[in-house]
Order: C-alpha cells, then sequence, then structure tokens
C-alpha cells in the first residue's frame, strides 16, 4: 500500500535481469519505497543489480526470488512466495521476454516452444496471478511490456511479433475485467529499443533506449493510462500503418 505521501511500499520486477525492467526501477524506486522484489532465474546476475539499487535506495529491502519465465504453472506458486516474503505488491513490473531474432523456425519448428511459453502462455497465467492478488488488496498496478511488433505483426518475425500481439490484447481485455476492483494493468508499447539483447541488429526508425522507456513507464503509472508508446510518435504512426491495405502493407520495407 502506498504510503503518507503516496509513494508505494513493494515493487516487484519479473525478468531481474532486464535492462528495461532496470531502467524503469530506476525512475519508479523513489525514498519512501520500502520492498523491491528481484524475480530471477539468474540470482548471480539480478545480485549485480541489487548492489547498485543498495548503494541509492540503502533503506530499501532487496529481496530475490527464482523462478522459470517458462514455467506457466508455477506462475501462481511464485506470486504466493512473493508475497510470503514482501506482503502486499503494489507495483509489478513484468520484463520477461524472448526475441529469439534470427531463428530458423523453418529447420526447427519447436524452437517456437519456449518463445511462445515465455511470451504468451506464462505471462498470461502470471498476469490472471497478480490480478487474483490485488483484486484481495483492492489495489496494485501491473506494468506489462509489450511491443509495437503486436500492433501489426511483420514478417521479419512473426513468431514474436504474434506473442506480442497475444498477449498486448489479452492485458488490456483483463484489464476491462479488474475495473472496479482496485487492481488495473498498463501496457507499454515500445519500439525498437537499443540494449544487450538487441545487441547487432538492425535499427528500426524511431528506435530508443531504456532510459526513455522508464520515463514513459513513470509517467504512465502517475497518469492512470492504460497503454503508453515508446516513443509516442509511434501512437500515431501505427494509427496510420494498422489501416494500410495488405496488399501496400506486403510491398513496404518492414
Amino acid at each position: 500500500m502506498k504510503n503518507g505521501v503516496g509513494v508505494a511500499q513493494n515493487i516487484v520486477l519479473f525478468g531481474g535481469t532486464s535492462e528495461i525492467g532496470h531502467a524503469i526501477l530506476r525512475k519508479i524506486v523513489k525514498p519512501g519505497v520500502a520492498r523491491v522484489a528481484l524475480v530471477s532465474r539468474d540470482l548471480d546476475d539480478a545480485a549485480l543489480f541489487a548492489s547498485e539499487m543498495e548503494d541509492s535506495f540503502p533503506d530499501v529491502e532487496i529481496h530475490h526470488v527464482r523462478y522459470d519465465a517458462a514455467d506457466a504453472s508455477s506462475m501462481a506458486h511464485v506470486v504466493t512466495e512473493i508475497v510470503s516474503e514482501i506482503g502486499d505488491i503494489d507495483v509489478a513490473v513484468i520484463a520477461q521476454g524472448l526475441l529469439n531474432e534470427g531463428a530458423d523456425y523453418y529447420n526447427d519448428p519447436t524452437a517456437l516452444i519456449p518463445l511462445a511459453e515465455v511470451n504468451f502462455t506464462s505471462t498470461m497465467v502470471l498476469l490472471y496471478a497478480l490480478a487474483q492478488q490485488m483484486k484481495l488488496q483492492g489495489y496494485g498496478k501491473t506494468v506489462l511490456l509489450s511491443s509495437v511488433a503486436g500492433e501489426r505483426v511483420r514478417k521479419g518475425n512473426p513468431a514474436y511479433g504474434a506473442t506480442k500481439a497475444g498477449i498486448d490484447g489479452f492485458a488490456l481485455a483483463l484489464d476491462h475485467e479488474l475495473v472496479g476492483s482496485g487492481a488495473s494493468i498498463l501496457v507499454v508499447r515500445p519500439g525498437f529499443v537499443t540494449t544487450k539483447m538487441t545487441t547487432g541488429m538492425k535499427k528500426a526508425p524511431f528506435s530508443t533506449d531504456a532510459e526513455s522507456v522508464a520515463k514513459v513507464v513513470e509517467s504512465g503509472i502517475a497518469s492512470g493510462k492504460k497503454v503508453v508508446w515508446a516513443p509516442s510518435l509511434l501512437r500515431w504512426m501505427f494509427l496510420i500503418l494498422k489501416s494500410v491495405p495488405l496488399p501496400i502493407w506486403r510491398k513496404l520495407p518492414l
């Protein structure tokens, strides 16, 4: 629950080694925050970021919870474990995801399975588990890192775009179900973000960085919006692109 000056007490990052997730925490963790939970597969990598947070915010308790983002059946248990460690969840940031750029799904279709499990199935289960916890609390916000890739799936990586389209639509519908419960979901749609994950890839137009995405998230949480874009210009760009007829869309150099 927020303290007397409106600062969230307990913040959780799913994907505790995510660069974008780290940038978001640097923005939304402020004096007055009591506890931060880093939910990660690699606790050693997460510990490096935890040291940085402890230097900046020595009064904040840093907790570590191990999980496998591809294990959908464990998501509800993970949420229960987090609550047992830190108490109610004020803000949950979901930054788990796979890109698999360049994967050859023709020769190995089974490579689609972990992508779909992490980006869609597990995240869908996690969103429901968090929604149930926040409904019981009567408050709480989940921030979902989606992608503009899901706005209109392109040929360059149809598998990734399809998973983002699916989880984006699901999150917005779930948020609609949660109206009046005190729980809510903020969907974040970044464009191409320069991180370690995208090193070596050709930058798309209107590329951004993790810090810029974090600023958008910070303002989005404060505004109560349901969807935010990073950069905001992409909202208007995709409003047009979604309406482009298919024969023309297929000729665009995307």
